[in-house]
């Protein structure tokens, strides 16, 4: 089998690796029987891939070619379907969250906690230096 010398080639045959790897089974995988319980496994999948190449001149030979190709493939479990007596039902994979996701999950708290501060601090000000909490 002869592979193409160019960068095509390389980006073509990355792909079709890919495509070897990544299918539909792989998502939503093979179900399993366990005591009259199918259980199903779902899987979130990212997958990338590179390519390049050069074409390099000579007196020689007219065809030298260098080049690469790369794939990554991150397979994630995301659920469990489970189907028992008829009965359908998910069931979630709870994944730890990085330390950004966890701060962007905290944003609406911290500013609804700003917006109640600079409220009390307006408010404090509108009724001159004598706050509610001062009066008899």
């Amino acid at each position: 089998m002869m592979k193409e010398k160019s960068a095509s080639g390389i980006l073509g045959t990355s792909i079709e690796k890919l495509r070897e790897l990544v299918d539909v089974s792989t998502i939503i995988g093979d179900p399993i029987e366990l005591d009259g319980t199918k259980v199903i496994p779902v899987s979130k999948v990212h997958y990338g891939f590179a390519s390049g190449g050069s074409d390099f001149p000579s007196k020689n030979n007219q065809e030298l070619f260098g080049g690469g190709g790369g794939a990554a493939v991150t397979i994630t479990p995301v659920a469990f379907l489970t189907v028992c007596a008829g009965e359908v039902s998910i069931k979630y994979v709870s994944t730890s969250e990085s330390s950004v996701e966890r701060v962007i999950g905290m944003l609406p708290e911290v500013v609804n906690k700003l917006t109640e501060t600079v409220d009390k601090l307006i408010s404090s000000k509108k009724g001159g230096s004598e706050t509610p909490d001062a009066k008899a």
